[in-house]
């Protein structure tokens, strides 16, 4: 038997069959009342003094509104953006043009000798009568402690100074360099923008206060000269300075004194010491540090006793022991490149002491 409370016909068709569930609810009029449209009255919507349950938002213009909260993200966007473009370019550590071409300026004086050579007394000790502060070899470059400079710290400083005192060995005191014409042990030092200003050097060296070879390097024709000794006698010292804030500077001031004998010589053969004299400044920046190169800038070459009337630009070249020199010029003052109180620069001299 069906339930009592269903219509005789049955629950109607789309029916749930289940309202009986909702038949204990009553709507009783207060229920009613609160749930009532409050509709606004044409006064009050023209009036505006009802409060609007939407979110504010800003105006534009043609644009329509914006919401406030994504103004207020673009402009933390444009901000952003802003301080980017801002620190790349005005970043100091933003990358800058290597330099490039001819940076070296040269500077080359022969001294000449104001009267005969004379050979030294022993030719197995030739280098018994210089004055006392020359060692041997790289003990007299007088290297410096690195110490740390305004923008440069103190390991960077001690590399520096050790690429020069290798360049110095390798550019003044190898007998391969001196005598046997190798440029390639100098030449790795050199950083890639001055490289092609240094082959020019080597292939056709010029007087031009650019391309002088003995600029770069000190070399003998071994056509005319040997070295008599193996030891190189030096004095001199570094300085450390900056040119600027990104380059480091180091300005060396050495004599190198070297014993030569003519070519072929046997032994015993005259002896005589030639005493060169370079004045040089290397810059670095940090790409030079981290790969262990070397702008050279500025060279300045004495080199006596030397003919006035030759060049030097190629290859030093020693008047020896028992050569008539050629006259002197007349006019300068005598010139001992071993007194580095006085500046290098200048044009033919005369060589001090004879």
């Amino acid at each position: 038997m069906g339930d009592p409370r269903e219509p005789p016909e049955g629950a109607p068709d789309g029916g749930s069959g289940n309202e009986d569930e909702y038949r204990s609810v009553v709507f009783d009029e207060s229920f009613v009342r609160a749930a009532r449209i409050q509709e606004l009255s044409a006064r009050e919507r023209l009036s505006g003094s009802f409060a609007r349950a939407t979110r504010p938002k800003v105006r534009l213009g043609p644009l329509g509104t914006v919401p406030r909260q994504a103004l207020a993200l673009l402009l933390v966007i444009l901000l952003a953006f802003g301080a980017a473009v801002y620190f790349g370019v005005t970043s100091p550590t933003r990358p800058t043009a290597r330099p490039q071409g001819s940076q070296l300026t040269v500077s080359v004086v022969a001294l000449s000798p104001a009267s005969s050579v004379r050979p030294v007394a022993d030719p197995a000790n030739p280098f018994v009568a210089l004055p006392p502060g020359y060692s041997d070899g790289a003990v007299g470059l007088g290297t410096p402690a690195g110490a740390a400079s305004g923008h440069f710290s103190r390991v960077e400083v001690t590399k520096a100074l050790d690429t020069v005192q290798r360049y110095l060995v390798a550019s003044s005191l190898s007998p391969a360099v001196l005598v046997q014409g190798a440029t390639a042990e100098v030449r790795a030092f050199v950083t890639p923008g001055e490289q092609a200003q240094f082959d020019a050097s080597v292939l056709q060296p010029t007087d031009d206060r650019h391309h002088a070879l003995t600029g770069w390097l000190v070399r003998f024709d071994p056509a005319q000269v040997a070295l008599a000794a193996d030891t190189v006698k030096v004095a001199g010292a570094m300085r450390i300075d900056e040119a600027d804030s990104g380059t480091l500077r180091i300005t060396t001031d050495h004599t190198f004194v070297y014993a030569l004998k003519a070519a072929g010589a046997p032994a015993g053969a005259p002896v005589t010491l030639e005493t060169v004299r370079r004045q040089l400044t290397f810059e670095f920046d940090r790409i030079d540090l981290a790969a262990a190169q070397l702008r050279l800038v500025d060279s300045v070459l004495q080199a006596g006793p030397a003919p006035c009337d030759g060049s030097l630009a190629g290859v030093v070249q020693p008047v020896l022991a028992g050569t008539d020199p050629a006259a002197p010029p007349s006019g300068p003052s005598a010139v001992d490149p071993g007194n580095h109180a006085r500046p290098a620069w200048q044009v033919c001299g005369v060589l001090a002491g004879g």
